[in-house]
């Protein structure tokens, strides 16, 4: 019988994909420096760049800081919102990028780091950028619109498990699917926008798990 994973997960306190691989056998933990949102025993509260050379067979970051990075915010660094620099947007650039090489490059053999489409400036930093796949939640059954991108390394794109049918603009329906990008300011804001849907975590886990314990059996 093959030996379970030894499974990271990294920037991420809501336990959704770290239940998901263990639910499946896998040895998991998750690492973030804030504290896990629910009691488990599973959580590393660190910097996750102090514990990637720790043995681990898979890693997903699914949720590594990315204001900086993504698309919707590269106006603030030429207009910082107030009591904001643009020096202080460009070092935070610089931050979110220096994480996201450490874990793209990290030494574990099959990697995957979660992050919207990145603009120009972020890609020209990243080491070793490849072209991420983009997926939708509601591809795997969570009613919510939130393209991701998935940065991939030693694994292979998902396949979309229970592909729903988006509502029409301007309905309810669509207004709540709608609900991370109309997400009001607020402390809070970053947590809803980094939400993980199960759906997605249970193709991460049964998809990519079982991709790496063939190549083991193999």
């Amino acid at each position: 019988m093959t030996a379970p994973l030894k499974v990271l997960i990294g920037c991420a306190t809501s336990c959704v994909s770290l239940n998901a691989f263990l639910a499946r056998g896998h040895d998991a933990w998750q690492c973030d420096l804030l504290p896990a949102d629910e009691p488990t025993n599973r959580h590393i509260q660190d910097d996750i760049r102090n514990v990637l050379g720790m043995g681990w067979d898979l890693m997903l970051v699914s949720n590594p800081p990315c204001t900086r990075l993504c698309n919707s915010g590269v106006r603030w660094l030429s207009g910082p919102p107030a009591g904001r620099s643009v020096e202080d947007m460009w070092r935070e650039l610089e931050e979110g990028v220096d994480l996201f090489n450490a874990c793209l490059n990290a030494p574990i053999p099959r990697v995957a780091v979660e992050n919207p489409v990145m603009h120009r400036h972020a890609r020209e930093r990243v080491r070793n950028w490849i072209k991420p796949q983009i997926v939708q939640p509601w591809w795997f059954g969570d009613r919510a619109f939130k393209a991701t991108g998935l940065y991939l390394r030693g694994l292979p794109p998902l396949t979309p498990t229970h592909k729903l049918t988006p509502p029409r603009p301007g309905t309810e329906e669509h207004k709540l699917w709608s609900a991370i990008h109309r997400a009001p300011p607020g402390p809070d804001r970053w947590k809803i926008r980094s939400k993980t849907f199960s759906g997605m975590a249970d193709a991460w886990a049964e998809q990519w798990g079982g991709h790496a314990i063939e190549e083991a059996r193999a």
